[in-house]
């Protein structure tokens, strides 16, 4: 073989090794942003022109992630914002919708004290699908109910499912501890209140408890229980 021959099979040989690099690296990429954005990834890909497009998007959000000041929050802060979770699922009882705003207000105070932007519903999306992925699906449907439940125009199964969501978020966004209980007391369930008291209170001489109750589904006012998953507007 000659030289010349030689040095073109070098060539050759030198391209595919560059070409095989190229397609672990550009799959190891793919594979990272699937791992790191789980369903984001395939909502990109479909919102998008190409998954080149959808994948550099992605890397957007990830280089912005990275320029925010995303900080945990101390226990302290962490008890207190849990106690205002625990009335917001008191007030639920008594106003479903209003109890439904406070949720978003709240998860909107949750993200400004991690330090994440909140002007931008959009952009607050996108922020949060970096570390929280898993859960922006509810962020979304909570939000799409909260701002249909401020036109009074969502049933109180909806609200229900809004609380459900926004909880969802919520929990992620405490923090470290998000795995426990949000509330020692509510324990994820919605509070009860019976003729006018709060929790466990006597009011028509019968003691009744938060545990009674799962996700919002019955709920207790003036000593009845009201099933929300077949109530009206």
């Amino acid at each position: 073989m000659t030289a010349v021959a030689w040095v073109a099979v070098a060539i050759v040989a030198v391209l595919v090794i560059l070409a095989v690099g190229y397609l672990v690296s550009a799959r190891n990429r793919r594979r990272h942003l699937q791992d790191r954005f789980g369903p984001e990834y395939d909502r990109a890909v479909r919102e998008s022109d190409s998954r080149k497009e959808a994948e550099q998007e992605l890397r957007a959000r990830e280089e912005r992630h990275a320029e925010l000041d995303i900080r945990p929050l101390d226990p302290q802060t962490r008890n207190e914002y849990s106690r205002k979770w625990t009335d917001v699922q008191e007030h639920f009882v008594d106003a479903p919708g209003f109890a439904v705003t406070e949720a978003d207000a709240l998860v909107t105070a949750v993200m400004a004290e991690r330090g994440y932007p909140t002007d931008d519903f959009e952009q607050r999306l996108s922020d949060l699908s970096v570390a929280h992925a898993t859960t922006l699906d509810h962020y979304r449907n909570a939000h799409e109910i909260s701002s249909r439940a401020a036109r009074q125009d969502a049933t109180t199964e909806e609200l229900r499912q809004a609380m459900v969501h926004y909880r969802a978020l919520f929990q992620e966004l405490l923090g470290d501890d998000a795995d426990a209980p949000v509330s020692s007391r509510a324990n994820g369930h919605v509070g009860t209140r019976v003729n006018g008291h709060g929790d466990g209170a006597a009011g028509n001489g019968t003691a009744h408890t938060t545990d009674e109750y799962d996700d919002y589904d019955g709920v207790r006012v003036n000593g009845r229980r009201t099933d929300v998953r077949n109530a009206g507007r």
